[in-house]
């Protein structure tokens, strides 16, 4: 018989997966909060912290933003490449990482995109710039678009970077005000992990095993899109290789009904291992591990959430830039959040209460705390 895990098990799971159950509090290793995600998503919004710092301080609120810039300037730790999008990693998975520099470059390769606008020659010039001056950034060139301009087109030689850099032949050497400054991948990857050249199939079993370790629970289709560097097929075929390493288990969805899925060999421990998660209100960063996988979202929680920043505001639902707020294992309400630096003012521009959910004067007063945290450590004095 299938193991079978409840709805409140699983959302406890998925917490305590993403780092989301305990207190935000005690000792802080940022490398290690990393390694436990497996990545943390990059993003150029600072609406009120940037993603990549809000998600670390929302696991530990004795982070500081300078921590992250310090620790991917020392060049031997984390890296930045693409998940499912843009993303800090831990440098020692960069060996795993070969395959998906091979696979980006094929695409591009097969982008007339890319062949007019970031050819060999114009590569191999600015190649030969950072060889010869160090880490540049776009700032650094001043090629222009020619022609008419369309929307998302840019000049050749952010083309020309962007592409060396999917392919893995440069790297990001540190960032200056979000800034990316760009160096030959020799001189930014240690040697002794560089040097690492792994077959594809065991690239593949451990992007498969490294994913399963981090969700838990999930299907062939979510161990794919964890990392988003095997294909559905590979991810299926690994599948049935290590069935055995596999449980099999229904697990029930916010609505009551059940699915079949797989878990990961250790799941009855884990699920022995189960504490209730922290009652404590948590803003949490739209593009946080917790809620990035939407559908997941759905399923898990009956929470139904998107992000709105590219949807015109006439047609939004919510808002531009909506957080969603978990207290315990539920999802209980959503946030519209600004911050208005120099007032030093954190700007409360809408909340709602999702249904079904009251807010009495112990919530409120949970959201007030958290708020008061999230001002004081963007450094604003008024809510």
């Amino acid at each position: 018989m299938n193991i079978k895990i409840n709805n409140k098990q699983m959302r406890q799971l998925w917490l305590k997966a993403t780092g989301l159950a305990a207190n935000p509090t005690g000792s802080l290793n940022v490398l290690q909060m990393i390694k436990d995600l497996g990545f943390v998503q990059l993003d150029t919004i600072q609406n009120v912290s940037r993603a990549h710092h809000h998600i670390l301080w929302s696991r530990n609120q004795n982070y500081r933003e300078i921590m992250l810039d310090e620790l991917l300037a020392k060049r031997q730790h984390v890296f930045e490449h693409f998940t499912h999008d843009a993303s800090i990693l831990p440098v020692e998975f960069y060996p795993m990482w070969r395959r998906q520099f091979r696979r980006r470059k094929a695409s591009m390769d097969g982008s007339s995109y890319y062949k007019t606008k970031a050819g060999p020659k114009s590569r191999a010039e600015i190649k030969a710039r950072i060889d010869a001056e160090g880490a540049l950034s776009t700032h650094a060139f001043d090629s222009k678009i020619k022609g008419e301009k369309k929307m998302w087109d840019r000049p050749p030689h952010k083309v020309a970077l962007d592409y060396m850099w999917h392919a893995g032949e440069l790297s990001t050497s540190h960032r200056v005000n979000f800034r990316k400054y760009y160096d030959l991948t020799e001189k930014v990857i240690p040697a002794h992990i560089l040097g690492q050249n792994l077959p594809d199939q065991h690239q593949i079993d451990w992007l498969c095993q490294a994913a399963m370790a981090r969700l838990f629970v999930a299907s062939v289709k979510e161990i794919k899109q964890f990392w988003e560097g095997v294909s559905l097929k590979e991810a299926r075929a690994w599948g049935l290789d290590v069935s055995q390493n596999l449980q099999h288990v229904d697990i029930e969805n916010y609505d009551g009904t059940w699915s079949q899925t797989y878990a990961a060999a250790d799941i009855l421990t884990q699920l022995d291992e189960l504490k209730t998660p922290s009652t404590r209100m948590r803003i949490v960063n739209p593009f946080d591990p917790a809620v990035r996988d939407r559908v997941r979202l759905k399923y898990l929680f009956g929470f139904d959430y998107k992000i709105e920043i590219f949807v015109p505001a006439a047609k939004r639902k919510w808002g531009y830039y909506v957080y969603p707020l978990l207290e315990g294992d539920r999802f209980v309400g959503r946030i519209e959040l600004k911050a208005e630096r120099k007032l030093g003012k954190l700007h409360i521009v809408n909340l709602w209460h999702e249904d079904g959910v009251k807010w009495g004067d112990n919530r409120k007063a949970k959201l007030k705390s958290e708020l008061e945290r999230f001002a004081k450590y963007v450094g604003l004095q008024v809510i």
